[in-house]
């Protein structure tokens, strides 16, 4: 009986001691550990590491080479005279498919919400003595580190099939990938964190992914579209992600600027938005969505 006095005596202050650490040093640490979690499974998980580079791999390889075989490259798709047929279509999608690999890494990451509600570790921490916005954050740095990795892998393909990438072209290109993944995370763990389903939530992103990714301008430039395409291109948060990330991909790669900035670029009735304001956009984005996940949580569960 003492024995057990004792351990309580020790619980209690433990979660005393606990209480009395400052409340932004409490979030920061529960933000590290929910983040390494997440990044512990996914390493251990080379199945999955594997697998989800394969749909990308397979776009890239059939369809691309299949339609640049058909079409002879974008330039001669969209005439020769105009783009001088300095860019084959491989090499025109090759961004799109990186993109592509961090889109669905992204989105999917977020499923671990749903499962860890199903199984109950997420009621246990939250109801753990922290900030619940950290379970958000933690959430949407973890997935988001998955994705931007899945990234930085995909550009590995990049030299075997023409596109050249220098030191500094991976520096850049990075960033644009965390970016794009944060903000696809948040918009993940958004909807997660109101799903109670596998099922449901498996419905919803696959209802999502297909638009959001046809629609960014991966597989096609967003010139000369009809104006009902060409507004929901702009409306596509990943197209002002895959942009900017062509332009960074494809400007080592012996392809003239303005062939660059015709094909990468979106643009707002005919004037081009330059990549720092559509990495900006996108930024604001993640805020925003990040914004709505924190706020899903604190009123759910």
């Amino acid at each position: 009986m003492d024995a057990i006095n004792e351990l309580a005596r020790d619980a209690v202050s433990l979660r005393q001691q606990e209480l009395r650490t400052p409340r932004w040093q409490r979030t920061a640490r529960a933000v590290y550990v929910i983040w390494y979690r997440d990044i512990i499974r996914y390493w251990r998980d080379r199945t999955r590491l594997v697998a989800s580079l394969a749909q990308p791999l397979l776009f890239l390889i059939v369809f691309g080479v299949g339609l640049s075989s058909s079409l002879g490259g974008v330039g001669n798709a969209r005439g020769g005279a105009t783009f001088g047929g300095s860019l084959s279509y491989v090499q025109y999608m090759y961004p799109g498919v990186v993109g592509m690999a961090v889109l669905f890494t992204a989105m999917f990451s977020s499923m671990s919400i749903v499962w860890d509600r199903e199984f109950g570790f997420l009621k246990e921490i939250l109801v753990a003595p922290i900030d619940r916005s950290a379970v958000a954050v933690g959430k949407t740095l973890g997935g988001a580190t998955q994705a931007m990795l899945q990234g930085v892998i995909m550009l590995a393909v990049g030299p075997i099939i023409g596109v050249h990438l220098t030191p500094l072209t991976v520096l850049e290109a990075v960033p644009i990938l965390f970016l794009i993944a944060f903000t696809l995370t948040a918009f993940g763990v958004a909807i997660a964190a109101r799903m109670r389903s596998m099922q449901g939530f498996q419905v919803i992103m696959n209802f999502l992914l297909m638009p959001i990714f046809f629609l960014s301008g991966s597989l096609f430039p967003l010139a000369g579209l009809p104006a009902w395409m060409t507004v929901l291109t702009r409306i596509d948060p990943v197209a002002y992600g895959i942009a900017p990330l062509r332009t960074a991909v494809l400007s080592t790669s012996g392809v003239p600027g303005a062939v660059t900035r015709q094909l990468a670029s979106v643009t707002w009735f005919g004037w081009e938005v330059p990549s720092i304001l559509a990495l900006g956009i996108l930024g604001v984005l993640a805020a925003v969505l990040l914004g709505f996940s924190i706020r899903s949580f604190r009123i759910r569960d």
